[in-house]
């Protein structure tokens, strides 16, 4: 919790294209020594922290449950919850979890998110703690990419390379 991080979040039906960006950015990031966030939901966020930990990068997961109930299943080897461990995933408590993995980090890297989405929430909550958010573009005919190339037209930062966050 005390290192370097940086928030890494995205569609949970990514593309291939996705899958790519992501595990790209994050083994960079890993190589300059960030620590990985996520939200360890299906997609952009399980890729995202087992690429951190197939390159022996740290990473934080938060959930939006207790220990007993993590949410998805598939993803209970990789794991911060701020509630009791019997508490179950809810909606409202996914809103929750983005507002914790917005604030951890020294900004989010959006790699794919539809137009309406919790990505885009985790995003405006980096907004409004004034920390930077990073969008990696996507084509137009790109649905999972909308929200991420809305984000740039509304002032985010279009990144090619992990160098851009630097």
């Amino acid at each position: 919790l005390k290192s370097i991080g940086i928030a890494i979040v995205g569609s949970r039906t990514n593309t291939q294209y996705g899958e790519k960006m992501c595990k790209t950015f994050t083994k960079k990031l890993v190589e300059y020594e960030f620590t990985i966030i996520s939200g360890l939901a299906i997609g952009i966020d399980a890729i995202a922290h087992k690429t951190c930990i197939k390159y022996s990068g740290k990473t934080i997961a938060v959930l939006p449950c207790g220990f007993n109930n993590i949410y998805p299943k598939q993803n209970r080897g990789l794991i911060l919850t701020e509630y009791e461990k019997d508490v179950k995933a809810e909606s409202k408590k996914f809103l929750e979890r983005n507002r914790i993995v917005a604030g951890l980090g020294i900004g989010t890297l959006v790699i794919e998110a539809g137009y309406r989405s919790g990505t885009s929430v985790t995003a405006r909550y980096t907004k409004n703690l004034n920390k930077p958010v990073f969008c990696v573009p996507s084509s137009l005919e790109n649905s999972k990419g909308l929200g991420t190339n809305e984000l740039i037209k509304n002032g985010s930062k279009l990144v090619t390379k992990v160098e851009d966050i630097l």
